[in-house]
């Protein structure tokens, strides 16, 4: 979280520490904090029988080579890593790409390969392209090694698409790279196939890669589709970064990875290389779920996926229904992943001067904890999880509607028109329909 994030929910829970035990926790990304939504038992089933192979106890190699004389008695742990990063290669392949094992490095987490990809492209002094709103990570990794952060804009009222025009202005002679995140946290927005073609266009123009972040690959509800950036560019290197962390529901093991798309050996040379020797930093990722990856991709079922959509996007319908008849709040739907960003007019809550201070004090009236906007650079909304059981969440949305008719005034009847505009779905979205799903109990980064 960069300073100006942290500092905001550092203000929020302090000024009600007392009543930590009361407060719904609306705020973290962990999709396992509520116990609700469990990793498939075929995950747990790999991971013991990686643990009783008694195989993948050592160090591994940082990049999984396997080119070992039969003699070396470390050739059949060596070879066994590689399967791993075979595994990622699999998985991550589709009717417009197939991936190369070789261009697989394993990582200590989606956050872990950010970090890797960061400090492989961009020199201090020289600056990167983020999304606004954003991720916080990114600005922490960068400036941490002196690198500027620029930001972009991504337009709310077209579903949290990327401002095309914004993004090439920001493009310098020392820009290094840009920085994409599909599905998006916090919009829950989803790209098509199109938008990411004019996306992949600016890089091209500017000679520029681009680091998609995509650890919410394929986690986007029906209707929708996920295409990796890496298999629709044909000129642009990309650096895909992914992992267990959310689809899998596993935060806690620490399993990433970085797909290196370069079809033209732009990397080659330098960042390649770079990438495998900056990957020995940490003396390879977490061996026992190296050894368990490759059944966990292979064996965990469709239906294991289906089921947590199902309870994301009920969840999301149910938090866009309850909060778009709120006066004062404007919410956007989303379209994936795990979040819902709400804006917040504060015309119509004059008592605060920001909203930070009016979500502090919702914590304070209603025990209800909501990330506010400045943890992504976006002043004027706050970002709601969606990994909530469906009971609390609904209890959350009410307390907000309560606190929210307390605090509500009318500035003006043309002011208050403009505002119930906006609080209905995006143009580009149709209205959704409230459904309740059916799921199957057993099976369905950072914090933030």
């Amino acid at each position: 979280m960069n300073s100006l994030g942290g500092m905001a929910v550092h203000s929020i829970i302090t000024s009600e520490w007392m009543h930590v035990h009361l407060v719904d926790w609306m705020h973290k990304g962990d999709p396992t904090v509520f116990g609700n939504l469990l990793p498939s038992p075929e995950v747990l089933d790999a991971v013991r029988e990686s643990l009783g192979s008694l195989r993948y106890n050592g160090y591994a190699p940082s990049v999984g080579e396997w080119n070992q004389p039969h003699h070396d008695t470390r050739a059949v742990s060596r070879a066994s890593y590689m399967e791993a990063r075979e595994a990622v290669a699999r998985y991550s392949s589709s009717v417009d790409v197939t991936v190369d094992p070789k261009d697989v490095l394993l990582c200590s987490g989606c956050s872990g390969a950010l970090d890797l990809c960061i400090t492989a492209l961009a020199n201090p002094g020289q600056n990167i392209l983020v999304p606004r709103p954003g991720f916080s990570i990114y600005r922490t990794l960068a400036e941490g090694l002196g690198i500027k952060v620029k930001s972009y804009n991504l337009k709310p009222e077209r579903g949290w698409m990327v401002d095309l025009e914004h993004l090439e202005e920001q493009c310098d002679e020392k820009t290094v790279a840009i920085i994409i995140n599909n599905p998006s946290n916090p919009c829950g927005s989803v790209f098509n196939r199109e938008h990411l073609f004019d996306i992949l266009e600016v890089a091209r123009r500017n000679f520029l890669p681009i680091i998609a972040d995509e650890i919410y690959e394929h986690m986007v509800f029906p209707g929708k589709e996920f295409h990796s950036l890496g298999s629709l560019s044909l000129e642009v290197p990309v650096l895909s970064c992914s992992g267990l962390t959310k689809r899998f529901l596993i935060p806690g093991w620490r399993m990433g990875w970085i797909i290196i798309h370069d079809r033209n050996g732009v990397f080659d040379q330098e960042v390649r290389k770079g990438l495998q020797r900056l990957s020995q930093r940490i003396i390879g990722s977490n061996t026992l779920v190296q050894g368990a990856l490759p059944a966990i991709l292979k064996n965990t079922p469709q239906e294991f996926y289906y089921n947590t959509l199902c309870i994301l996007q009920n969840n999301a319908l149910v938090a866009f229904e309850m909060l778009k008849n709120i006066e004062g709040l404007r919410p956007v739907m989303p379209e994936g992943a795990m979040y819902i960003m709400v804006g917040i007019n504060m015309e119509h809550f004059p008592e605060f001067s920001s909203e930070l201070h009016f979500l502090e004090q919702m914590v304070t009236e209603e025990s209800v904890f909501c990330l506010p906007g400045q943890c992504f650079d976006y002043p004027g909304y706050m970002r709601l999880v969606l990994s909530v059981p469906e009971e609390q969440l609904r209890e959350a949305c009410h307390r907000i509607a309560n606190y929210c008719a307390r605090h509500f005034t009318i500035n003006s009847i043309s002011s208050y028109l403009v505002q119930r505009k906006h609080s209905l779905p995006c143009p580009t979205q149709a209205q959704p329909t409230l459904t309740t799903f059916s799921t199957k109990t057993g099976g369905i980064e950072d914090d933030m």
